[in-house]
């Protein structure tokens, strides 16, 4: 399987979209620092995944989410928890 993620970090709240294929100790991974793009924005919490059964699927998913219309999507999909968690509707 692969994966797609978003991560958010807790300390500034944005996102980090990102592809996998092992999405047991990913978040492990960012929070300790094995991923030199995400290690000055920790620690951060898993919010979103999809998983798919051909990798490029995963991978043309994981360019969509990174683009507007993606973070639109993802803004709607997951509505309740913005609202709930950060007082944002959309």
């Amino acid at each position: 399987m692969y994966f797609v993620y978003v991560l958010e970090s807790m300390k500034d709240h944005g996102w980090y979209i990102g592809f996998t294929e092992r999405i047991e100790g990913r978040l492990e991974d960012h929070n300790s620092g094995k991923n030199l793009s995400t290690k000055n924005r920790r620690p951060f919490k898993m919010i979103y995944y999809e998983a798919y059964v051909e990798k490029l699927d995963a991978l043309g998913r994981e360019k969509f989410l990174k683009s507007g219309g993606g973070r639109r999507f993802l803004i709607k999909q997951m509505a309740h928890y913005l609202k709930e968690k950060h007082g944002f509707e959309s």
